[in-house]
């Protein structure tokens, strides 16, 4: 068997867990949904929501985890005793390993025309036009790249590997996001998208579809059901008090999306001074890869010389943030063929990053009928269901006094704090009940 690692600091967990639950979506996807449901409304309803639902989940993973000290699939069957938790956890690991497969391709993306900007700037006009037009080879170039990265960091185990990076990828981060802020907030127009972003429209702050909205953005955006946190909830030392620790991670998380909805809305506007087209047919703000690949690419071309330098640091941010989430992602089947097949790290972390390689190759090859498809299939469909899942194994299979224990391990009076009284019926009842409401609105309302 081998030898189990461990965070060697609160402040690395904290990091490596934010930078599981900061990814491209936080990025791209908050923004735009602020600033077509509202404003300040959404960004309110979005933090209430975000400790109302995905807080107590998140919470959830991290106690599964600590607990049983195991991967998703042996600690799921740890608290169930039954098959039905192990199936559950490889479910997990199938469910994670495919959102893993099409994000590479997207990361890939970004690493192109993140290289671009140093094509561009040594005037290679030929590889910039390659590194930013759509082909199958690109793709498999850059997702296999991604993939080295992301698989390089991971054979490195818990502390010299992800913690290290980790330490290193989220400060810089928030630094290039606030310098980038400052620049374009300098900028004509800028003040139209500090409107839209920071202004409330208060009269849409019980809308069903700005509250659905919300509690999507607040669960998916923590990187919740797929084990990433229960795995790296594993790896927390017994004398952290485990709330606290996860409040810390909710609060760098929405942090960070906040702040890129700071960037990229002032930026959206911005671009629409210098005469970028920012809305669709509809009237709506473009968003998801329409905006980072083609609107504000745009802006940048309209900033003159300084326009490659501010593309060089917003495409190294989409670079960074998709690979302190992929890291997470690649832990997930790694922990358990490491600990569950005895094979060791670096060979797993290959072979299992070979197979992702694999799986998005396939979907390279088959873009226009798999692409969304797996997203729809991962995201919209198995993500939530996990989610769910995991509430029940938490409030209803697993007894609370091993809980109650495991919380004990951090804080002798736990079962007098303000948590414990709430926690344990609310991730009980009242989590799967609005997960299920969430679910159901999104997918077949």
């Amino acid at each position: 068997m081998n030898a189990r690692g461990e965070f060697s600091s609160r402040l690395g967990f904290i990091l490596a867990a934010a930078g599981s639950a900061v990814g491209l979506g936080n990025i791209w996807g908050f923004p735009t949904q602020v600033a077509s449901n509202g404003g300040a409304a959404f960004v309110l309803v979005y933090i209430i929501l975000a400790f109302l639902l995905a807080y107590p989940v998140l919470m959830a993973e991290l106690i599964i985890g600590r607990a049983t000290r195991a991967n998703m699939v042996d600690a799921l069957g740890q608290i169930s005793g039954s098959k039905i938790g192990r199936a559950t956890g490889a479910w997990g690991f199938v469910t994670v390993s495919l959102i893993l497969a099409f994000y590479a391709i997207v990361a890939g993306w970004m690493l192109a025309f993140f290289l671009e900007t140093v094509t561009h700037l040594l005037g290679l006009d030929t590889a910039s036009n390659w590194l930013t037009s759509q082909s199958i080879t690109r793709n498999l170039i850059f997702c296999g790249v991604f993939l080295v990265l992301t698989a390089a960091i991971v054979t490195g185990g818990v502390s010299k590997g992800i913690e290290r990076w980790s330490v290193r990828l989220m400060p810089t981060l928030m630094i290039i996001i606030v310098l980038l802020i400052v620049y374009v907030s300098l900028q004509e127009g800028a003040i139209e998208g500090w409107k839209a972003y920071l202004v409330p429209d208060f009269s849409r702050i019980m809308d069903p579809a700005l509250l659905i909205n919300a509690m999507g953005q607040a669960f998916f955006s923590m990187s919740l059901g797929v084990g990433t946190m229960l795995v790296y909830g594993s790896y927390v030392s017994k004398n952290e008090k485990l709330p606290s620790l996860g409040a810390s991670v909710a609060l760098v998380d929405i942090g960070v999306a906040v702040l890129a909805g700071m960037l990229i809305i002032p930026s959206m506007y911005v671009a629409l001074h210098n005469g970028v087209q920012i809305f669709s047919e509809s009237g709506a703000l473009i968003e998801g890869d329409s905006l980072i690949f083609t609107v504000l690419p745009a802006l940048f071309d309209t900033m003159g010389s300084v326009g490659i330098f501010v593309a060089f640091a917003f495409f190294a941010l989409m670079v960074i943030a998709a690979l302190t989430s992929s890291i997470s992602m690649l832990e997930v089947p790694v922990a358990y063929v490491v600990e569950s097949k005895g094979v060791k790290r670096t060979k797993a972390v290959w072979l299992l990053a070979s197979g992702v390689f694999i799986a998005s190759a396939v979907i390279v090859f088959n873009f226009s009928s798999l692409f969304g498809l797996v997203i729809s299939l991962t995201t919209k469909y198995s993500q939530p269901l996990l989610g769910l899942a995991l509430c029940l194994f938490a409030g209803w299979v697993w007894r609370r006094d091993q809980i109650l224990a495991e919380l004990k391990q951090g804080n002798e009076n736990a079962e007098h704090s303000l948590f414990w009284k709430v926690w344990p019926w609310y991730v009980k009842f009242v989590c799967p009940v609005v997960i299920f409401i969430m679910f159901y609105r999104s997918v077949i309302g």
